[in-house]
C-alpha cells in the first residue's frame, strides 16, 4: 500500500510547487524532550480472534446496488472446527447479518440463535443451540451492507462519464482491517484461506476480482444483471481480496514470462494506461528473476480508481491506484508524474511476492512488507529507467525524511506491537516505509547483492503461501551470508532513533588514524543521558584518492573505536559513509569538514555525498549543534551544482528555513538569499528545453523556476506571467513540466482575477493530474480573503475527497497568514473533516500539514488542547509529533534568528 500521494511520495516529485515547502517542512520533524521509551499512545484492550474455528475456503457472492448504495451478500465458508464450541467469533463491521447456519460435513444444518455484535472491537459472535463438533463444515451467512463513502471497505467511488453524467463504481480497500466491512470474515493476516468470488452486476459494467473470470451468465431473476464467477484464488489473507464494478477501458500486454497484464482506465482514456503497462510488463520479469520465484497468478490487473485514499494498494492480481499514480497522458503529464507512476507500479508489484505470497504474521511486522517494497521499487525503476538517477533521489525522498522523523522523542521503533485496529493505521508512516527502506538498503549493502538475493529466495520458498515474522527473514539472510544479521538488525528495528557518528582524525606518517564514536541523535541535540542506546553500525570509509570506492568497512559495535587507514597522504580527505547508505548522521571535526568542502565546489564528491553532507549539517543546525549561519555559508558553495536531486534537497531545506523565518520581520532577506543562490542555475537552464536534455533536466528546470518565481525573482515572474497569459488564451500551451512553476509563480504574486482564472482551468481540466497540480498551488495566493476562498474550495464538490488535504496543506505551507487561516479552518470544520477521514492516515496528514510549521510555544499548547477535546485516535502520535516540532521550531528561532539576520544583512553590505 502506498500511503503517500505523489506530493507526499517525495521531495523529488514536486518541482518547486508550494506544496513542496509545506511537505518538506512537515517531514523535518524534530526532537525536544529526552525520552528513550516508545511513546505509543495509550493502548486499547485487544484480543485476537479465537482459533477454535478457522476458514479453509470462502465462497462469496456479492450483489451491489449502484443506485441505493447498498449490497447483499451470501457467504458459504468451508471451515474447520478445532475444538467443539457453541459459538463462532468473526470480524464484522457495518454489516447486518440476516441469517446464519452451520452444516457439519454429512450432518444436519444448525441455525444460529443469536448474533452478538461487539461494535467497538468490530467482531460478531454467532451463537448456536448446541456445540459444533470437531471436524469440517460449512458456515452459511446471508447479510447486507452499505456501499459507504469513506474510501474503505466496500465503497462507492464517484466518476463522470465522457458525456458528463455523474455515476458511481463499487470498489474495495481492505488493508489494514476493512475486509470485515464487505463480508463477515476472519480478518487477520495470518488466517489465510482460498476464495471463490462471484459478483452480480449490471451487464453493462466491468466486474473484476483477484482472479480471472471463469463464467459469465445472466442472473435468473433479472436479465439486466450478470453473474460473474472468478477462479479460485491461492491461499491468501483477507486484506488482499478485491473487487471492482464500474465502467472502464483497458490496454493489455503480456510479460516475457507469459503473464497477462491489463491496465484499466476511465472510459475513453485507454491511451493513458500505456506507460504503466510498459512499466508493469518490464517489472514482472525483473522481480521473477530477482526473487527466482515465478509470479503465481495467471493475470494481473492495474486499475485507476477515482476516489481513493491511499496512493495504491497491492491486492493480489488486482492492484488499485489513484488515477494520478497510474495514468500518464503523453502530452499533458509532467516528468515527475511519470517517475511517480513508475515507482508506485514497482512498489505494488513487489508486494505480489513480498507481502502477498509471503505475508507478515501480524501488523507488528508491517514494516517488513512496506519497507521492503519501498526499497525495491527503486531497484526496479533503476532497472527500467537508468537515466532517472533514482538512488540519489532515494536519499532525498526517503532516507533524509526518515532521519528527520526518527530524531523525534515521539518517533517509534520500526517494529511496533500493534493490537486494536485503530492502532494499525498509525504505523503507515515514514518510519515503516522510509526508515524501513533505508535500513534494508543499508543491510543490502552490508551483505552484498549476491547473498542478499540468495537469502530472499530461500525466504520466499520457505514461507510461500504462509506467514512470517521479521526474524524469519533475518534467519534466511544470515544463513546465506554468514553474517550476524539478527544481531545487527535488531538494534535498528527494535529501538527507535539512530546514532550520530562523531569523527576526528590525526595523521601518523603515511597513515590516518580515525577516532569514531556513536551516541543517540536527537532533534534538539545529541543524547547525553546515562542510558544511551547503542547500534551495530556498518561503517564504510573512502578517501579523496578515489571518492567512488570504499577503502575500508568496519562494524561499529561499541560506543567508540579507533581505526587506522594505511597509505593516506596528509593532503587527502577522508569521508565516512560514501553513498550515504548508513542510517546515521555524521559530525566531523572542523578540520575534516574543511577538507571536504572543496569537493562540493569542484564536484569531486559524488552527488549523493554532496547532498548527504549538506543535509547532515542542516540537521545539526536545527538541533542546535552548529549555527545555521554555517549551513548558509555551505549552501553558497553549491553555486556550480548541476545535479537535480542535490538542488531538490537544498531547495527543501531552504523551504524549511523560509517557513521558519516567516515568523520574523526579515523574511524578505531569506527570499533574496534564495534568489541569489538559484539565479545562476536558472539562467543556465532557461525556459526552453534543449536538444539532448533528459528526464532530470526537466525536473531541475521546474524546480529552479518555481523556486525563483516563488521568491519573487522579477525576470522569472514577468516571463511566467507572459507564458501564463498565452496558455490561458490558447496561443501557446505550457509544456506539462512548466505548469507547476508557472501556476505557482503567478498565484503567489497574483490577485483575485488570477485565482478565478486558475479555478476555471481546474474546472476545465479533464485530467486528474492537472486538477491536482492546480489544487496543490492554490494556497500560494497571498490576500487573506482569497486564502479563505481557497479553503472553502477545498471542501467543495469540485475537489475529490482525498485531495482536500493537499489544498489545505498548500495554504498552510505558503505563508504566515495561510498557516493561521488553515489551522482555524481545520478547527472550524473539524467535525466534517474527521468524519470524512477518521481512522485513516489522511487525518494524520491533514493535522501534520496544518500545524507543523508553527514556531511559537503557545501554539503547541493550543494544538494539544484542541486534540484533547477533539479525539482523533488514529492520529494521536501525529499530534504529539507536531507539538514537539512546534516547540523545536520555536527554540531554533530563538537561538539562531539574530545571527541569521546579521549574516543576511552582512553578505549584502558593500565591502568597506
Amino acid at each position: 500500500k502506498i500511503y503517500r500521494s505523489e506530493d507526499q511520495q517525495s521531495k523529488i516529485c514536486l518541482q518547486g510547487v508550494a506544496q513542496y515547502l509545506t511537505f518538506c517542512a512537515t517531514w523535518s520533524f524534530q526532537r525536544l524532550h529526552r525520552q528513550n521509551t516508545d511513546t505509543m499512545p495509550e493502548r486499547r484492550p485487544f484480543v485476537r480472534l479465537p482459533t477454535d474455528v478457522y476458514p479453509v475456503n470462502y465462497g462469496l457472492c456479492l450483489k451491489p446496488d449502484l443506485i441505493d448504495f447498498t449490497f447483499e451478500g451470501k457467504l458459504e465458508a468451508i471451515v474447520k472446527v478445532n475444538l467443539a464450541t457453541n459459538q463462532i467469533v468473526m470480524n464484522c463491521a457495518d454489516i447486518d447479518i440476516i441469517t446464519a447456519s452451520f452444516v457439519p460435513e454429512g450432518g444436519e444444518e444448525i441455525n444460529a440463535t443469536g448474533f452478538n455484535y461487539q461494535n467497538e472491537d468490530e467482531k460478531v459472535t454467532l451463537s448456536f443451540p448446541s456445540a459444533l463438533q470437531k471436524g469440517s463444515g460449512t458456515l452459511k451467512i446471508d447479510f447486507v451492507g452499505e456501499l459507504n463513502d469513506k474510501m474503505k471497505g466496500f465503497y462507492r467511488s464517484k466518476y463522470a462519464t465522457p458525456a458528463g453524467e455523474i455515476r458511481y463504481a463499487a470498489v474495495t480497500q481492505f488493508e489494514a482491517t476493512d475486509a470485515r466491512r464487505a463480508f463477515p470474515c476472519w480478518d487477520e493476516p495470518a488466517i489465510k484461506a482460498t476464495f471463490d468470488i462471484s459478483l452480480i452486476v449490471p451487464k453493462d459494467r466491468v466486474a473484476l476480482s483477484n482472479m480471472n473470470v471463469i463464467d459469465r451468465k445472466p442472473h435468473p431473476e433479472d436479465d439486466s444483471l450478470l453473474e460473474v464467477k472468478f477462479a479460485t484464488t491461492p491461499i491468501m489473507s483477507t486484506y488482499l481480496v478485491a473487487f471492482v464494478i464500474g465502467e472502464y477501458d483497458f490496454v493489455e500486454g503480456q510479460s516475457s514470462d507469459g503473464v497477462t497484464v491489463r491496465v484499466y482506465t476511465p472510459t475513453g482514456k485507454a491511451e493513458q494506461g500505456k506507460f504503466a503497462l510498459e512499466v508493469a510488463v518490464k517489472t514482472l520479469p525483473f522481480y521473477n528473476e530477482y526473487f527466482n520465484v515465478p509470479y503465481p497468478l495467471p493475470k494481473i490487473d492495474l486499475i485507476a480508481i477515482a476516489d481513493f485514499a491511499a496512493g495504491a494498494m497491492e491486492n493480489w492480481g488486482l492492484v488499485t491506484y489513484r488515477e494520478t499514480a497510474l495514468l500518464i497522458d503523453p502530452k499533458n503529464s509532467c516528468s515527475s508524474s511519470r517517475q511517480w507512476v513508475a515507482l508506485v507500479v514497482g512498489h505494488e508489484l513487489a508486494h505480489q511476492w513480498f507481502g502477498n505470497l509471503v505475508t507478515m504474521e501480524w501488523w507488528t511486522h508491517l514494516w517488513l512488507n512496506e519497507g521492503f517494497a519501498s526499497w525495491i521499487e527503486y531497484l526496479c525503476v533503476d532497472h527500467c529507467f537508468p537515466d532517472y538517477d533514482i538512488w540519489t533521489q532515494f536519499v532525498s525522498a526517503d532516507y533524509t525524511r526518515a532521519l528527520d522523523l526518527d530524531a523525534l522523542d515521539n518517533s517509534h521503533p520500526i517494529e511496533v506491537n500493534v493490537g486494536h485496529p485503530s492502532e494499525v493505521d498509525e504505523i503507515f508512516d515514514a518510519i515503516s516505509y522510509s526508515k524501513g527502506a533505508s535500513v534494508i538498503r543499508m543491510l543490502h549493502n552490508y551483505i552484498g547483492d549476491k547473498d542478499f538475493r540468495k537469502g530472499m529466495h530461500s525466504y520466499l520458498l520457505k514461507f510461500q503461501h504462509k506467514n512470517a515474522a521479521t526474524e524469519d527473514l533475518w534467519d534466511c539472510l544470515e544463513q546465506a551470508s554468514g553474517k550476524p544479521i539478527a544481531l545487527v538488525m535488531s538494534s535498528w528495528t527494535k529501538q527507535m532513533g539512530f546514532p550520530i557518528i562523531v569523527v576526528d582524525q590525526e595523521q601518523q606518517g603515511d597513515d590516518r588514524i580515525l577516532k569514531i564514536s556513536q551516541k543517540k541523535f536527537c532533534a534538539s541535540g545529541p543524547h547525553n543521558g546515562e542510558d544511551c542506546p547503542n547500534w551495530m553500525v556498518p561503517i564504510s570509509i573512502c578517501t579523496g584518492e578515489d571518492p567512488g570506492c570504499t577503502k575500508l568497512k568496519v562494524l561499529l559495535d561499541s560506543p567508540e573505536t579507533t581505526i587506522t587507514i594505511n597509505n593516506v597522504s596528509p593532503d587527502q580527505w577522508v569521508k565516512i559513509n560514501p553513498g550515504t547508505v548508513g542510517f546515521y548522521r555524521i559530525q566531523y571535526s572542523s578540520g575534516m569538514l574543511e577538507s571536504l568542502l572543496p569537493g562540493i565546489r569542484d564536484l569531486t564528491l559524488l552527488p549523493v555525498d554532496r547532498l548527504g553532507l549538506q543535509n547532515d549539517l542542516f540537521s545539526l543546525s536545527r538541533a542546535g549543534m552548529i549555527s545555521t549561519v554555517e549551513v548558509l555559508k555551505l549552501m553558497e558553495a553549491f553555486v556550480n551544482e548541476p545535479n537535480y536531486t542535490v538542488w531538490s534537497d537544498l531547495s527543501c531545506n531552504l523551504g524549511v528555513l523560509s517557513s521558519l523565518l516567516s515568523h520574523t520581520d526579515f523574511h524578505e532577506e531569506i527570499q533574496e538569499f534564495i534568489r541569489d543562490l538559484f539565479t545562476p542555475i536558472g539562467l543556465k537552464l532557461g525556459w526552453e528545453c534543449k536538444q539532448g536534455e533528459g528526464h532530470l533536466d526537466a525536473l531541475l528546470r521546474g524546480l529552479v523556476l518555481g523556486k525563483l518565481g516563488k521568491a519573487g525573482h522579477k525576470p522569472t515572474l514577468e516571463e511566467a506571467r507572459r507564458r501564463f497569459k498565452d496558455h490561458v488564451e490558447g496561443k501557446q500551451i505550457l509544456s506539462a513540466d512548466l505548469r507547476s512553476p508557472v501556476y505557482l509563480t503567478v498565484l503567489k504574486h497574483g490577485d483575485s482575477a488570477t485565482l478565478d482564472t486558475m479555478l476555471k482551468l481546474h474546472k476545465q481540466a479533464d485530467m486528474q493530474e492537472e486538477k491536482n497540480r492546480i489544487e496543490r498551488v492554490l494556497g500560494a495566493i497571498s490576500a487573506p480573503d482569497l486564502i479563505q476562498k481557497v479553503l472553502t474550495f477545498a471542501l467543495s464538490e469540485d475537489v475529490r475527497p482525498q485531495d482536500t488535504v493537499s489544498v489545505i496543506g498548500g495554504v498552510a505551507g505558503s505563508s504566515k497568514h495561510g498557516r493561521k487561516a488553515a489551522w482555524k479552518f481545520v478547527k472550524d470544520n473539524w467535525e466534517e473533516l474527521h468524519n470524512r477521514y477518521q481512522g485513516g492516515f489522511l487525518i494524520s496528514r491533514l493535522i501534520k500539514l496544518s500545524v507543523d510549521g508553527f514556531a511559537i510555544d503557545k501554539m503547541a499548547a493550543e494544538v494539544k488542547s484542541f486534540f484533547e477535546s477533539h479525539h482523533a485516535p488514529a492520529a494521536e502520535r501525529t499530534v504529539q509529533q507536531c507539538c514537539e516540532n512546534i516547540l523545536l521550531n520555536a527554540a531554533w528561532l530563538k537561538r539562531d534568528a539574530d545571527d541569521i539576520h546579521q549574516y543576511l544583512l552582512k553578505r549584502k553590505a558593500p565591502p568597506v
